[in-house]
């Protein structure tokens, strides 16, 4: 998202911007990737987490609770529950918007912390290379001295 996303939205834009926002950022943590892992809950977990993400950004934008349900479709009490952090969609949202509050807008991709470059790639390939020469190298050693210490024995024996 090249764009700035106000933590205090005026306009409807404004919104929708900070409600996916919160939803792409909160979607993203590691441990709620392991939770839509399952495909049981998936659809459960994303359908709370856009209702939680769109009632807080709509409450940040000056939003009453029966305006927010009008709105997204859902009952005030449902709406209220996400607002206060009685849901887990609800305090998963929270905690994501008080990250944006300390650090900024900042959306983390977790699994792709380290981009592998074609150049990368190929470092990798040549060091692949030559741990692969050096086994065959001592392996040959290995082979050498199994076959001396075979004839010391049988002179010895």
């Amino acid at each position: 998202m090249g764009e700035e996303i106000p933590l205090k939205p005026l306009t409807k834009s404004d919104v929708h911007r900070l409600e996916t926002a919160l939803m792409i950022a909160t979607l993203l943590r590691s441990d709620l990737l392991d939770k839509i892992r399952n495909p049981e809950d998936r659809l459960t977990w994303i359908d709370s987490l856009a209702v939680a993400a769109g009632a807080l950004a709509r409450q940040r934008a000056g939003y009453t609770v029966p305006e927010i349900a009008e709105e997204l479709g859902r009952s005030e009490a449902t709406i209220r529950n996400h607002l206060q952090g009685k849901t887990e969609a609800g305090k998963l949202v929270q905690e994501t918007y008080s990250k944006f509050i300390k650090e900024g807008v900042r959306i983390d991709i977790p699994f792709l912390e380290e981009t592998i470059t074609p150049g990368k790639i190929k470092e990798l390939e040549k060091k692949l290379e030559e741990s692969e020469d050096r086994i065959k190298e001592l392996s040959s050693k290995i082979e050498n001295a199994k076959k001396k210490l075979e004839e010391v024995i049988s002179i010895l024996s």
